[in-house]
């Protein structure tokens, strides 16, 4: 039996075994209670409590808007929900970056107010001192490199990184020192799938990818996005497996006709 079917709470260890079993890993955002439900019942291996809930729940451009509290907030909801996936909270922008103890103050209010079991934290070598930091206090990390969202501005654009050869390399010693500082695992985004697959093999955690090719060691992806709810983004790298945008607004649409004309509520749907 897969190192996933037998665990009943998928753990920051389960996912190390996975990775050396060469079994992939499964990884989707969710925001809130109903949402975190239903992926956690269907056996997602982790839950990212995304700062991407700045851009698809609250409607801002950027994921830089959100805070600590809401970022606690939206975390709390999806920990009352997954029963079984591992749960990973996004420091927001601002709460980590070039202060270590703000970094550690911030990641402990994510534990003690919303439960959850491990944060994230974009960057390499210029937030190493953050990262020890936190893992000092026995908070697991994962990593982010590659595209980092919160550094949308210094980038001017949201295009592939790393295609050159300086940042290239330096992406390449971005993780192994974040293994070598402890994080369980690092979130690779929008490089080239060649450089994805050389880091996955340079390194012993596992290697989750978005617009980072198939062979790393697990995908992640928007759940607004792979459900069809938002339907503005579509970068290559996203496969809708459903449209629920018109499925929702079908329903809608049917609601207020039925209203409109007196059909609803009907007389077995009254008291």
């Amino acid at each position: 039996m897969s190192v996933h079917k037998k665990a009943k709470r998928v753990t920051t260890q389960v996912l190390l075994d996975m990775k050396s079993r060469g079994e992939k890993i499964s990884m989707l955002t969710s925001y809130d209670y109903s949402m975190a439900k239903i992926v956690d019942q269907a056996g997602i291996d982790i839950i990212l409590v995304g700062d991407s809930a700045s851009n698809v729940m609250a409607g801002h451009e950027t994921t830089l808007p959100i805070t600590l509290d809401q970022m606690i907030y939206h975390a709390a909801s999806v920990i009352r929900a997954a029963e079984r996936s591992l749960v990973v909270v996004d420091l927001p922008f601002g709460s980590y970056q070039g202060n270590s103890r703000q970094a550690l103050d911030s990641a402990i209010r994510i534990m003690k107010e919303s439960g959850g079991h491990a944060v994230k934290m974009e960057g390499g070598e210029e937030i190493s001192e953050s990262i020890t930091r936190v893992l000092s206090a026995g908070i697991p990390v994962m990593g982010h490199l590659g595209l980092t969202p919160q550094s949308i501005y210094k980038f001017g654009t949201y295009v592939v990184r790393a295609k050159e050869g300086e940042e290239a390399e330096q992406l390449k010693k971005d993780a192994i020192l974040l293994e070598k500082l402890g994080c369980f695992s690092i979130v690779l985004e929008k490089i080239p799938a060649h450089l994805a697959e050389e880091v996955a093999k340079s390194v012993s955690i596992p290697i989750i990818g978005i617009g980072a090719g198939g062979n790393v060691d697990g995908q992640v992806l928007v759940a607004h996005d792979m459900f069809g709810i938002t339907q503005e983004f579509s970068p290559r790298f996203l496969r809708r497996y459903a449209d629920v945008s018109t499925i929702m607004n079908d329903a809608v649409k049917g609601y207020i006709t039925d209203v409109k004309s007196g059909d609803f509520p009907n007389e077995e749907e009254s008291y």
